[in-house]
């Protein structure tokens, strides 16, 4: 990223690749192995919250991202851990954001961005000719907020669409995450994105949505388009 330095870290399943003002390695990897012992913690003690395919009401004194991840899933109709890269990207850029101004976290497509100018995030949809090809544009004043992305074709995350793409726009990084899941799962051809796009639009907080089903794409809410390369 021009101006920024950036690193990649990689703590179990969670591999992310982070920009900011300066390299900030121990400060993510802090965050990232708080919250991963935290979440191994309370699934120790509820194991349903690790596989669960059905939204779940949190524990009593439940942490505050287990309690974040629930009500994503709750808000999507999906699992709670639908949100957990998502959470993962959120909780180390908002750890990094206390020690830089800009900051920049991906995590398995899902990105937790605050900039001071406009950023693109492109879309990649696996063998889809949009692949990279359609950009998410994303106003320095509507930061800090998370592009997070499904799919249904490509990667390990589970999907019952599918999909090339599902990408949502959220100031709720487990919201934008939990409800691309949600989003993938209901395109399971181009006939079916219009209809998932009105769907993922009603649930409130979502800013935008993106679907992209071979050579057809689709997008609803409050966001810009860019064509790339």
């Amino acid at each position: 990223m021009p101006g920024m330095p950036c690193w990649r870290m990689q703590h179990l399943e969670t591999e992310l690749f982070i920009c900011a003002d300066t390299l900030l390695e121990e400060t993510a990897e802090t965050a990232v192995k708080t919250l991963r012992k935290e979440l191994d913690a309370y699934i120790a003690a509820n194991p349903l919250f690790l596989t669960s395919l059905e939204p779940l009401e949190p524990e009593e004194g439940a942490p505050e991202t287990v309690r974040a991840m629930c009500a994503a899933g709750k808000a999507a109709g999906v699992g709670p851990m639908a949100a957990v890269a998502g959470a993962f990207s959120a909780h180390a850029g908002r750890a990094l954001l206390r020690h830089s101004r800009q900051v920049i976290v991906e995590n398995g497509g899902d990105i937790f961005i605050k900039t001071d100018e406009p950023k693109t995030v492109a879309v990649f949809a696996g063998e889809s000719r949009l692949s990279m090809k359609v950009g998410i544009r994303i106003d320095s004043r509507e930061m800090p907020v998370s592009v997070c992305t499904s799919s249904g074709t490509v990667g390990p995350s589970l999907s019952f669409g599918k999909a090339d793409a599902a990408a949502v726009v959220s100031p709720d990084a487990c919201l934008a995450d939990a409800c691309a899941t949600r989003l993938g799962n209901e395109v399971k051809t181009p006939a079916d994105i219009e209809r998932a796009l009105e769907m993922i639009m009603t649930i409130p907080g979502v800013t935008g949505a993106v679907a992209i089903a071979g050579d057809v794409c689709g997008a609803a809410g409050q966001i810009f388009l860019e064509t790339l390369g």
